[in-house]
């Protein structure tokens, strides 16, 4: 089996694959005036033929596991056809997804039957206020009513990811409130540093906050670090003997990140990139036309790798080509 690796040694098992660009929340840190057509890209999204083809090749590749992401996902009316698809016919082992949660208390019965693996759902405040002045959207009891029917069905992964927003949710006291919430449920709650985009500079220099106060919380209060399998990538993974759930963090500005990167990317028109925050992308999606071009396909994925740059910048300010995060699949 051909493996996905870069020049530095870098391997990657793991794919960002959105399949919209079209949110239907309003999240100040990402698209605070809600979703709008780019009129410099007109393209179509990728159909689900394509997006069957390309899982399909990406098997052949040492993927095993495929995250679907937008945008939402689930504004698609074809989304679990695809899911579906993805379970039966694409030999990837692990199928997993990023939702806002907006019907989760409708769908997450389907999920389950579906097999989906795992869900990661964004709740960057357990306030109701706070949630709703954030995401534009007065839907956290229905999110969290979603979570608690995909508990008792047994569910097999199931984490949360907050944004860390100065003034939000970056004080010890919302830390110990989040705490709470998985200390008897076996969730997964990471927070997320906030990073720069190209449309943001003004919110991030105004919200950012570093990862470490974070950290430093959970140093203080006995979380002991926790190593996970090639799959996880570069966040850090914290347990506690009294707690049920797990908390972990991503935090891109610090030393090093990049050098457990372990994903790649795919956009939802069929751009292939390297890197969340990359100045480069190359389209694909000429040969996700038939089934006959899976193995031109895979060259071409294999040659571009060796173009991938040991770490981005960001640090920098350059937020390379990606103006929000809904545009990549953040």
């Amino acid at each position: 089996m051909k493996i996905l690796s870069d020049t530095f040694g870098r391997k990657f098992p793991y794919i960002r694959l959105s399949i919209t660009d079209v949110c239907n929340y309003k999240c100040s840190y990402c698209l605070p005036q809600g979703y709008k057509k780019n009129p410099g890209d007109m393209r179509s999204f990728m159909s689900a033929a394509e997006i069957s083809r390309l899982a399909k090749a990406l098997s052949e590749l040492g993927v095993c596991k495929i995250r679907l992401t937008g945008g939402e996902p689930t504004v698609r009316k074809d989304f679990f056809d695809i899911l579906k698809d993805m379970k039966q016919n694409s030999n990837i082992p692990k199928i997993t997804m990023t939702t806002n949660g907006y019907q989760l208390n409708k769908i997450a019965k389907q999920l389950h039957e579906v097999g989906l693996d795992g869900i990661n759902i964004s709740i960057d405040s357990l306030n109701r206020e706070t949630f709703k002045k954030l995401t534009g959207h007065d839907r956290l009891p229905e999110i969290l009513e979603g979570i608690k029917i995909l508990q008792e069905l047994n569910f097999k992964s199931i984490k949360v990811n907050a944004v860390l927003l100065k003034g939000i949710n970056d004080t010890y006291e919302d830390f110990e409130k989040f705490g709470s919430f998985i200390k008897d449920n076996k969730i997964d709650f990471r927070f997320i540093e906030l990073m720069q985009t190209g449309d943001n500079l003004d919110y991030f220099k105004q919200n950012h906050v570093s990862s470490k106060i974070f950290k430093d919380y959970l140093e203080k209060n006995n979380w002991i670090h926790q190593t996970y399998g090639k799959d996880a990538g570069p966040a850090l993974n914290f347990i506690h003997p009294e707690y049920k759930g797990k908390f972990g963090l991503i935090a891109p500005y610090s030393k090093d990140f990049c050098k457990t990167c372990n994903r790649l990317r795919v956009t939802s028109r069929g751009d292939l990139r390297l890197c969340l925050f990359g100045n480069t992308g190359i389209s694909i999606r000429h040969l996700l036309q038939t089934d006959n071009q899976k193995e031109e396909l895979v060259d071409l994925i294999i040659k571009q790798l060796h173009l991938k740059k040991e770490s981005h910048h960001l640090e920098l300010g350059d937020t390379g080509i990606t103006p929000n995060l809904s545009t990549t699949g953040g």
